[in-house]
């Protein structure tokens, strides 16, 4: 009785310190908190897998010196040896995510120029995905091999890998595309969180980027779910591969007679008067004059994808409304001629009027008409001639 008072009153003494001494360091890192973000991350995330972890080492270790041989003591050992395990696989990936949102919150993409911010924000975003899925792979690998039968199966299985691993690949072969072609797209800067794209004729920004599958955020608010796979195999438009700032053009269509000086004036008035602008190019060009109208360009520049499209949408709006105001008889107009002279009555004309000797090739004169002998006859392949038509 007093073996088994002993090992529970070390067990309970044991939990008690290990709680003591977190709850200990956890209340200091909430007071350096104060002037830390990192310390206040920190002791937000990392307290609960903290206190689980040491409590479990801890009675783990008073078993093993306090509890001596009882029945079933390998198994309850066995089984704190996989909590202990699984707690610490919960610290590891805590503390690994508040790094990663540490990094995060230091490379904010709400600004301006965010290009580099994006880029990070991508891998970090994708880096914690695959942190996450590698913990809970190795932590349940640890555990299983505690098993002295899955440490046996393990190594014939071994022996057979190259089989295995051939059969496993075929059979996910979608999902193992994907999951590279996910980590591609982190590293490659091809797509990154945040850049405007136009992909299967739809415009919007990458919403969220995964192992699996893309989240596209279209301009009305509708998601678009594309694999991955997809920006490695097909091609599709990045506004913002380079920089957030972007060029686009409003088109409109006038009469020749239309002058372009005034209009061009009034395009740097109207981008000079908007806030939307980010004075870069300014520019209105005639691009095409066919099919009666002649195709005015205004190029414009802005900021970011959303700012370029309100530009686009009030220089069209403005340069209408000019043209409506100040230049109404240049808008385009549809011409036709019409005939309204009196028909000539036809002449009648000799034979010899209408077929005139160098209108014919077969007939009408000498060489014609042995041109002719040579190549007719009453069957189409020669012989008899037909005969020639009646000269004059």
């Amino acid at each position: 009785m007093s073996s088994v008072l002993t090992a529970v009153l070390g067990v309970a003494a044991a939990a008690g310190a290990a709680v003591v001494l977190v709850e200990a360091a956890h209340w200091a890192m909430l007071r350096i908190g104060r002037r830390s973000a990192l310390a206040a991350d920190l002791a937000r995330t990392m307290h609960r897998p903290f206190l689980a972890t040491v409590t479990l080492v801890a009675v783990q270790q008073a078993i093993r010196v306090f509890g001596g041989d009882f029945p079933g003591r390998a198994g309850v050992v066995h089984a704190l040896v996989l909590f202990c395990i699984a707690a610490f696989a919960w610290l590891v990936g805590a503390l690994l995510l508040v790094l990663e949102d540490m990094a995060l919150a230091r490379w904010r993409t709400d600004v301006p120029d965010n290009l580099r911010r994006r880029r990070i924000k991508t891998q970090v975003v994708m880096l914690r995905r695959v942190t996450v899925a590698g913990i809970v792979i190795l932590a349940a690998g640890v555990m299983l091999m505690t098993f002295p039968d899955i440490r046996a199966l393990g190594a014939s299985v071994l022996a057979s890998a190259g089989l295995v691993s051939v059969i496993a690949a075929l059979a996910a072969q979608s999902t193992l595309g994907n999951v590279f072609a996910g980590l591609q797209l982190a590293f490659s800067d091809a797509i990154r969180v945040d850049d405007v794209v136009v992909v299967e004729q739809e415009w919007g920004r990458i919403e969220e980027i995964t192992l699996t599958y893309v989240a596209v955020q279209i301009w009305d608010d509708r998601r678009l779910i594309l694999p991955t796979s997809y920006f490695t195999t097909k091609p599709f438009q990045n506004w913002t591969r380079s920089s957030s700032a972007v060029l686009g053009t409003a088109e409109i269509d006038v009469d020749w007679s239309t002058p372009v000086e005034p209009l061009r004036a009034e395009l740097r008035r109207v981008c000079e008067g908007s806030e939307l602008w980010d004075q870069r190019v300014c520019v209105l060009q005639v691009t095409e004059a066919t099919g009666g109208m002649v195709r005015l360009r205004a190029l414009v520049s802005a900021a970011d994808a959303g700012a370029l499209w309100d530009l686009r949408c009030l220089v069209r709006e403005r340069l209408v409304g000019w043209m409506w105001e100040h230049q109404r008889d240049t808008l385009p107009r549809m011409r036709a001629e019409l005939d309204t002279t009196d028909p000539v009555p036809p002449v009648r004309q000799t034979r010899r009027a209408q077929s005139p000797d160098d209108a014919r090739v077969f007939s009408g004169g000498d060489d014609g008409e042995a041109r002719g002998a040579a190549f007719g006859g009453s069957d189409g392949h020669g012989g008899d001639p037909i005969p020639a038509p009646a000269r004059r």
